[in-house]
């Protein structure tokens, strides 16, 4: 049973959720283009890594990327919720990594096939302990960031959201559903790169949280 940590006490995962292309300088980076909707993808819940764990690189892949993320944790079942209503929905604020291999994805994209293999590897879903959505007053005015090995790598703004948080509690609630205890990865800004082995991560959320991971 996967859990995560909320003001001290701990919550059991039910699914994760992740969204992709939600920020435009990634979108960019990656030769992408921007979509009309939210582009959701899942994660198992055996892929979770705490803070202060190893990331494990799959045999398979010779280029996994960082991805850093604001985490959403979700409080309560939510179905057919209203944007004006769906923050009610948050129970914390996290940080955490979306670990992607890109080799297999582009392999696997280039087939028309799932990303699965590429998104849903062992400690491939690297999470933070979560501070409560009470502590924030408004999360569309949160900055996040990544360092590798004392160097910068990743700034974020949740301000420059494509798809913001609200918009995207109502759609999975629609479109899936969602339950207590729910994680919603929500994009990765720019500046994805390659990890290597004894890489060691240091993730900040705006003084709301922060977690440390090694490469082994």
């Amino acid at each position: 049973m996967a859990t995560v940590s909320l003001a001290g006490r701990d919550v059991t995962v039910s699914n994760i959720f992740c969204i992709g292309r939600n920020y435009a300088a990634h979108v960019a980076e990656l030769g992408n283009r921007p979509e009309a909707e939210p582009l959701v993808f899942l994660k198992p819940t055996s892929a979770l890594l705490a803070d202060g764990g190893q990331i494990e690189l799959p045999v398979y892949s010779q280029d996994v990327h960082h991805e850093t993320e604001l985490v959403v944790l979700i409080g309560r079942d939510a179905r057919h919720v209203a944007q004006a209503d769906a923050l009610d929905y948050v129970a914390g604020y996290g940080i955490g990594l979306d670990l992607t291999a890109r080799d297999t994805q582009s392999e696997l994209k280039a087939k028309g096939m799932p990303w699965t293999k590429a998104k849903a590897f062992a400690t491939a879903a690297c999470v933070s302990a979560f501070a409560p959505a009470s502590a924030v007053a408004n999360p569309q005015a949160l900055t996040f960031s990544l360092t590798v090995n004392g160097e910068r790598r990743q700034q974020g703004d949740t301000a420059l959201m494509l798809f913001p948080l609200a918009q995207l509690i109502s759609f999975l609630s629609q479109h899936y559903g969602l339950t207590a205890g729910d994680l919603i990865y929500t994009g990765t800004p720019e500046g994805v790169a390659r990890l290597q082995s004894g890489d060691v991560l240091a993730l900040s959320l705006d003084g709301l949280a922060q977690a440390q991971f090694t490469v082994a």
